[in-house]
């Protein structure tokens, strides 16, 4: 379950604008010309109504130009931040763990040397395992993280996705609107004990002791990496 949000003062939340203001300017440079737009004509505007109908429109005048700008900033930095994510490992993770709704989100259940890796997220549509990286050795992750799973989800429906640009890849920008359009397949129950029976399966991997490893148990160079989930 996710944690309640802490409250965030006016300054700090100002400071947070800030923050994505600068980090969208640098990123997007269509950011500043569309917020000069989204200010100046609302203002423009506003002078023509206070002029015709008096000062009450100033007010009212200023919060829509406002509003625009904040809108501009919203559609413009989550534009930089899929730009700034993209190539980026562990980046399809992040963007699904900051979600609205009930995902579990269990980042590099398997990997290997080379940044390549396998997420698993469990909701509402079913299992879904999602693959960064080189997508020939990514595609061997996936078999096989797809045959591990098949023992413990039942009837539960299991969706892959390759992230990447190519012809049969999902695009990490379109990966939110892809699963937020999956099917709403399992209740709330199911994805309970869903989840439960991934963790004891995670759990159940073999461990790599802590500690130096032996000369002699030390896995060669393109051995796979497994990682346990969270």
């Amino acid at each position: 379950m996710a944690k309640a949000q802490e409250k965030v003062s006016f300054g700090q939340r100002l400071k947070q604008i800030g923050m994505v203001f600068s980090f969208t300017a640098k990123r997007d440079k269509w950011f500043v010309p569309l917020g000069v737009v989204a200010v100046l004509v609302p203002l423009a505007l506003t002078v023509v109504a206070v002029m015709q109908w008096g000062w009450l429109w100033l007010p009212i005048g200023i919060l829509i130009a406002l509003l625009g700008l904040l809108i501009v900033l919203n559609l413009r930095s989550n534009k930089a931040m899929m730009n700034a994510a993209e190539g980026q490992p562990g980046a399809a993770a992040q963007i699904l763990e900051s979600m609205r709704g009930d995902w579990r989100v269990t980042p590099a259940v398997s990997s290997t040397t080379q940044m390549d890796m396998v997420h698993l997220v469990v909701g509402k549509p079913g299992v879904i395992l999602l693959a960064e990286g080189n997508p020939q050795r990514t595609r061997g992750l996936l078999g096989q993280e797809k045959r591990r799973l098949s023992k413990v989800i039942g009837t539960a429906p299991l969706y892959d996705y390759l992230i990447g640009q190519g012809d049969d890849e999902l695009s990490i920008r379109k990966l939110r609107m892809t699963l937020m359009r999956l099917p709403r397949n399992l209740s709330g129950k199911d994805v309970n004990a869903l989840d439960k029976r991934l963790k004891a399966l995670s759990a159940a991997r073999p461990q790599m002791p802590k500690g130096a490893i032996p000369k002699n148990m030390r896995p060669s160079k393109g051995a796979f990496r497994q990682q346990r989930g969270r």
